[in-house]
């Protein structure tokens, strides 16, 4: 039976395996174990679950959207993870789901993703430059930047870098 919960205390190796199995690469499984490690930001992290096997993950940490005259927090969507063998059966699209309206319920303005525009739009993502919003890495494609609004009041006049936690940066 497939079940979605929040993640708990022992997950952590299940987790692990789902990145490095979904991703093929070890970047997303050391950012998320160090953002675990050595991270005191606010978290919120979904899993997919099979049969007592974690199958699938979805983590959210605080994002920043930062000009001259402000800051505005929201959440960052990253990653979002399920093993292949269970890939294209709706568990990737059911954790964003659920997830995301998690964070609309606990008030935050705004998530932002870096992603295939043609995944995330399908939750309401647009890209974000739309906002004149970009992203602090510099090899990103423009559209691959996007954004979900949850408070269109906070994000009125808002432009800027969106920031990733620095976990983000040092893992790569």
């Amino acid at each position: 039976m497939l079940i979605f919960r929040e993640e708990q205390l022992g997950d952590e190796a299940g987790i692990r395996e789902v990145n490095l199995s979904a991703f093929g690469q070890t970047i997303e499984a050391d950012i998320v174990d160090c953002l675990r490690t050595k991270s005191s930001c606010q978290k919120i992290a979904f899993v997919a679950v099979l049969d007592l096997r974690i199958v699938g993950y979805i983590l959210f940490t605080p994002i920043i959207i930062e000009n001259s005259r402000n800051i505005l927090t929201g959440m960052g969507l990253a990653p979002l993870a399920v093993i292949p063998e269970f890939q294209g059966q709706g568990i990737g699209s059911n954790l964003t789901k659920i997830a995301l309206e998690s964070i609309k319920n606990k008030g935050y303005p705004f998530v932002i993703v870096l992603g295939e525009p043609s995944y995330y739009s399908r939750f309401g993502f647009v890209p974000a430059y739309h906002y004149n919003i970009i992203s602090e890495y510099q090899d990103i494609p423009q559209e691959a930047l996007m954004i979900l609004e949850f408070d269109i009041e906070a994000l009125k006049g808002i432009s800027g870098i969106a920031k990733y936690q620095p976990e983000f940066s040092e893992a790569v």
